[in-house]
């Protein structure tokens, strides 16, 4: 029996010898380094570089408890489910995704494209960088991939098949919990705010008593919702970007759920972004030239989506009852309604629970902080409140602004 042939936990120095021995990427003789370069709480993540040539490839290596708050159990299988969902993608949006080389069910590693010619979107968007192309790109990726595997398109029997095959029940127990339960009470008491937020976070979150119900519909409906191959963690740290193009990558959150999820984590994470930058960047034109382009993501990201959705539908819908008249737009409208309750819950949940983002905790000032907060948290309850009146990009963006 080789090394490989039962999983363990790899280090550096066994993931060279790991991928001369399972892939045949590199040369013979080449001069092989690794470096961990992921700081995830899930996985651990190498680049591997051959240095006469700088070709290299990354390795994602599923452990088999979180590094964060180490102790929670996760199954090593999501790597087999990311591995297949990125192929999947790829096939429904190409380009919109790394390459996948091969998957390892032994040892839960995956080996992908190298993409250190782009940088994360979310430490691009903390340098205020602007993108014109980039809700025309994210929306193209998710009506192409949503669309395509909901009933609407699929053979049905086929879909159920991709239902069973994409049960991810541990990370779906972690959204449920994060985005679902711990948005409007701090029910595992792991909660925590700047001390200026807490007494407005226990009145207008923990104590609003519409907004919890709200909130509850929004839970059950995520869990009782099987619609379509979402990503699940769809924001601004699961999207490489450069100059031309975006790769959106880390799927392993992905289930079959409501499409309008990662729509509204689109949304929400401009939201972040925009307000980051009220609270930190120098007045001045480059600080209005971000606040307009984050108005424009959030205005086009919605009306673009709409758009390629009803586009999309003509041409793909198979179904002979999604055929009829109106039927359509009512179909879409829930979609829109869903994302805009679903970027309240994620903007709320960013905010009290434990899943920070460095758009809210780079503001180092608590005051300031909380004065961004609680009008980030103002934007939610309204989205959530209002969702089903909502139906385009511009009510979206009407909220966001008269809350700034």
């Amino acid at each position: 029996m080789g090394r490989f042939d039962k999983y363990f936990l790899m280090e550096c120095d066994d993931v060279v010898e790991y991928v001369k021995e399972k892939y045949d990427f590199f040369d013979k003789n080449a001069e092989l380094s690794v470096n961990e370069i992921g700081d995830g709480n899930l996985n651990y993540v190498f680049r591997v570089q051959d240095e006469k040539t700088g070709k290299s490839v990354i390795l994602k290596h599923s452990g088999i408890e979180t590094r964060a708050r180490s102790g929670r159990h996760v199954d090593t299988d999501r790597n087999r489910i990311e591995a297949e969902i990125l192929m999947l993608q790829d096939r429904y949006a190409p380009g919109y995704v790394p390459k996948i080389y091969g998957y390892d069910p032994v040892m839960c590693c995956m080996a992908m494209e190298d993409m250190k010619d782009y940088e994360v979107m979310r430490g691009a968007l903390l340098k205020y960088e602007r993108y014109p192309f980039f809700a025309d790109q994210i929306t193209t990726y998710m009506v192409n991939i949503l669309l395509a595997t909901t009933d609407v398109a699929m053979d049905h029997k086929e879909k159920k098949k991709l239902v069973k095959s994409y049960i991810n029940p541990d990370l779906c127990t972690i959204t449920e919990q994060l985005v679902y339960s711990d948005s409007f009470g701090n029910f595992a008491g792991k909660n925590y705010v700047v001390d200026e937020l807490k007494d407005y976070v226990e009145q207008e979150i923990y104590g609003d008593k519409e907004l919890r119900l709200e909130g509850a519909k929004l839970k059950f409906d995520f869990m009782e919702h099987a619609q379509a191959l979402i990503h699940g963690d769809l924001h601004s740290g699961s999207i490489f970007i450069n100059n031309e193009r975006i790769k959106v990558f880390d799927p392993e959150f992905a289930f079959y759920g409501p499409m309008g999820y990662d729509l509204a984590n689109v949304v929400a994470h401009t939201i972040f972004a925009k307000f980051h930058s009220i609270a930190m960047q120098e007045e001045g034109n480059a600080k209005n030239e971000f606040q307009e382009w984050a108005d424009s993501v959030i205005l086009e990201s919605v009306d673009l989506f709409i758009d390629k959705f009803k586009e999309k539908y003509d041409e793909i819908c198979t179904d002979c009852m999604a055929k009829t008249e109106g039927f359509r737009e009512y179909y879409l409208g829930q979609v829109i309604h869903d994302a805009a309750g679903i970027a309240g819950c994620e903007l709320i949940r960013r905010i009290v629970g434990v899943s920070k983002v460095k758009d809210i905790t780079d503001i180092t000032d608590s005051a300031l902080r909380a004065e961004q907060e609680k009008k980030m948290i103002s934007i939610a309850k309204e989205l959530i409140k209002r969702r089903n009146e909502i139906f385009d990009g511009k009510q979206f963006l009407e909220i966001v602004k008269k809350n700034v």
